[in-house]
């Protein structure tokens, strides 16, 4: 029997994180999946994720306040990151000749356009964004993702409330 923390809850959800960036990593270089600028924003978001579940491990908060300001951090992130899925999902949902034309890659776009128009330009998705790649039980990574986000902030919120109590 031991006696577990919000630490131990907050490093739980950092190693999600970790273990969600290596699969995507192994998807693209192993599996050879490309990602597309929608799939890059998702991988920002877990990121992100994942260096306030770091902090929060690092430095948990004690305070109402501070609760309060990392459970806001949670939620803003993960709703980013599921804003971001949930178009990229509508996207490959889109009847075929509804579905916008291919455009550049992410650096390119970066290296040729002021920021404000590329992420206006990846938002309005293209057609490799409305491809199907890679499913799992019927579902598509976006769609996936889609799902660990909306976890993340339950379980980023929920550790920030817990109180010590013993774990078997």
């Amino acid at each position: 029997m031991f006696l577990l923390t919000n630490r131990h809850l907050f490093f739980y959800g950092f190693l999600a994180t970790v273990f969600l960036m290596l699969y995507v990593l192994y998807a693209q270089y192993v599996l050879g999946l490309e990602p597309c600028p929608l799939c890059i924003l998702q991988r920002i978001a877990v990121i992100f994720l994942g260096m306030i579940f770091l902090c929060m491990t690092l430095l948990p908060p004690k305070t109402t306040a501070t609760k309060l300001t990392a459970s806001i951090f949670f939620i803003t992130f993960s709703l980013a990151g599921l804003g971001v899925a949930g178009r990229h999902v509508w996207l490959q949902h889109l009847p075929p000749d509804q579905i916008p034309g291919c455009g550049g890659d992410l650096t390119y776009m970066i290296s040729n356009f002021p920021l404000l128009e590329v992420f206006g330009m990846v938002f309005s998705g293209s057609g490799e964004c409305a491809e199907i790649n890679w499913s799992f039980l019927s579902l598509s990574m976006p769609a996936w993702a889609l799902i660990c986000f909306v976890l993340f902030a339950l379980y980023g919120t929920w550790a920030i409330y817990q109180t010590k109590y013993n774990g078997y």
